[in-house]
């Protein structure tokens, strides 16, 4: 239904900007519809500091992220080897669609998930140097990839080091059990999708496993991709690291997480963001890009040995042409 919604707003918009190009011969005014999205992304991860908790949390009035079709209403969209069942791809500094395949239907997101569970993690926690100690429920989940013990007292930025880079299924659960009750935890990140924006979200729990009633769509994915770059720096820049050295101390061991993203070792310009695969989800990725100036996500859902392909397709398409910037308002 409220994907109905946001398409029959689309629809409203392109008629009437249509209608304008018809009776004023505008040829360049057609991102007219997007005066009203505001801030402009940018994606240049600058460093905050971690001991202050107002750097690390959202401004109170939520930007939900709309994204204009505008682009896709005027151009055809390209033929694309694309593979996955899902795939959508954004400028983020236009706000425009740019290409998409079903990007409205909730799917299994597998570890795309962590998106949502680092958001809330922040959250909660307040700083990335608040220590959480590692519940023995935390590393029963199979698998469990970082390689936690129970009783481990890791910072929160060592534990999203292990999230997003190792996309420890542990590190999720250490996340959600050790600064509030699991069970709040799974209804705050319920409460974070619908408070940004995301209408076709719902979590069970904070890995991406799968389980019934689990899942995202790709437009969800894009916009909580661009709501994280922009409103969570410090975690877009832990998303962007090939590989950390944590080193040991009485509290734990030694850990040396490794980035799993291939788009960051094979494509120039890459800035992250997350990769997942699961037997329902397939293979699935969030890869963002930055050159020149211009910041693109792409999303590629169920596209098992195909998803970093799929994206670097998308991205070469985003790059090669260029949507005009908003009019001023």
């Amino acid at each position: 239904m409220r994907g109905r919604r946001r398409r029959g707003r689309d629809r409203f918009v392109v008629v009437g900007t249509i209608a304008l190009l018809v009776a004023g011969g505008v040829t360049s005014g057609l991102v007219l519809a997007n005066r009203s999205a505001g801030v402009i992304l940018t994606a240049q991860h600058t460093g905050a500091d971690t001991n202050q908790q107002a750097a690390l949390r959202p401004p109170a009035n939520f930007d939900h992220f709309e994204f204009s079709r505008l682009w896709l209403a005027v151009n055809q969209q390209p033929s694309l080897p694309i593979h996955g069942q899902a795939a959508f791809l954004v400028d983020l500094d236009t706000r425009q669609v740019m290409w998409a395949r079903d990007p409205e239907t909730s799917r299994a997101p597998a570890s795309l998930t962590k998106l949502i569970t680092a958001m809330v993690a922040i959250d909660d926690a307040g700083s990335l140097d608040r220590p959480v100690v590692v519940a023995k429920e935390a590393v029963q989940v199979i698998p469990s990839v970082m390689g936690l013990t129970p009783g481990e007292s890791l910072t929160v930025r060592e534990l999203v080091d292990g999230l997003f880079l190792d996309s420890g299924n542990d590190a999720a659960e250490a996340l959600a059990r050790g600064i509030v009750p699991r069970d709040r935890f799974i209804r705050q990140m319920n409460q974070k999708a619908k408070s940004i924006g995301l209408t076709a979200s719902h979590f069970v729990n904070p890995s991406g496993l799968d389980a019934a009633g689990h899942g995202m769509s790709a437009h969800d994915l894009a916009h909580a991709a661009a709501y994280l770059d922009q409103y969570y720096p410090e975690l877009a820049n832990i998303a962007a690291t090939k590989d950390v050295a944590i080193a040991a101390t009485p509290q734990h061991k030694a850990f040396y997480p490794h980035n799993l993203n291939p788009i960051l070792w094979s494509y120039a310009g890459a800035t992250g963001l997350k990769t997942g695969l699961t037997g329902d989800a397939g293979g699935c990725i969030v890869a963002t890009a930055t050159r020149d100036g211009r910041h693109l996500i792409a999303v590629v859902l169920n596209a098992t040995l195909h998803s970093a392909a799929d994206a670097t397709a998308l991205l070469n398409y985003g790059f090669s042409v260029k949507p005009r910037l908003p009019l001023p308002s």
